[in-house]
């Protein structure tokens, strides 16, 4: 099926909106663009976008202080798609309500799959009470998980995190606000403690807990749950 809904592109770089452009327009997409974040902060409101690809290298602003505009009413996916690659940075944007983020150069075909994720996701996929991955089924409204058909075995904060996780699919959460949404504000520090949980979970969802597939570690900055 051909999507027609409007990609919002908020970049500088000429060639970077050209490749863009070319990649999403052959996936179906429309494309609205712009070179500045007082320009993409009109558009965005004007257009309602499905989704932003937003440049954190702006010549009006920085793109950090653009993304905490757009989300005082922005509800829909935010990818950041910008050269600063420094956990500090992507950090900041994640926690400011982006849904993704990727370091130029990328490559298209996994922008074009983070897209597919963030747009799903926003269009109700995690409103469902039941979530299937493969053999993996969790029942939210009942908290219970199955694999293989069979019951697994899960504390109540064990399946707090996977529920979390699960219906986030595709979005890297950072330490902190997987830490707080679990365990409350005391514990935002506290990297190790999710460690040993996400370790514990590993070895009850996946076939491979050393290979993980499902719980992936985005190293210094959180977790992605991918199906």
């Amino acid at each position: 099926m051909t999507n027609t809904d409007t990609i919002l592109i908020i970049d500088d770089e000429v060639q970077i909106r050209r490749l863009l452009e070319i990649t999403l327009s052959a996936n179906g997409y429309r494309i609205s663009e712009a070179s500045t974040g007082k320009e993409g902060l009109a558009l965005a409101a004007a257009g309602h976008p499905v989704l932003i690809i937003l440049d954190l290298g702006l010549p009006d602003a920085d793109g950090l202080v653009i993304l905490k505009k757009l989300r005082e009413w922005y509800l829909k996916p935010i990818i950041i798609l910008s050269v600063r690659n420094s956990e500090e940075d992507i950090i900041k944007a994640l926690d400011n309500g982006a849904n993704d983020y990727l370091t130029k150069p990328f490559r298209t075909g996994e922008l074009l799959a983070r897209i597919r994720v963030a747009i799903r996701q926003s269009q109700g996929f995690t409103d469902q009470p039941i979530l299937q991955f493969g053999s993996l089924i969790i029942d939210l409204a009942n908290h219970t998980a199955r694999k293989h058909n069979e019951i697994i075995k899960l504390t109540s904060t064990e399946f707090s995190l996977l529920a979390l996780l699960a219906k986030n699919e595709g979005r890297v959460l950072t330490h902190q606000s997987i830490l707080k949404e679990v365990w409350g504000m005391g514990y935002i520090e506290q990297t190790q403690y999710l460690r040993v949980f996400i370790a514990q979970l590993r070895k009850k969802i996946e076939d491979d807990p050393a290979k993980p597939k499902l719980l992936n570690t985005e190293s210094g900055i959180g977790y992605r749950f991918s199906s």
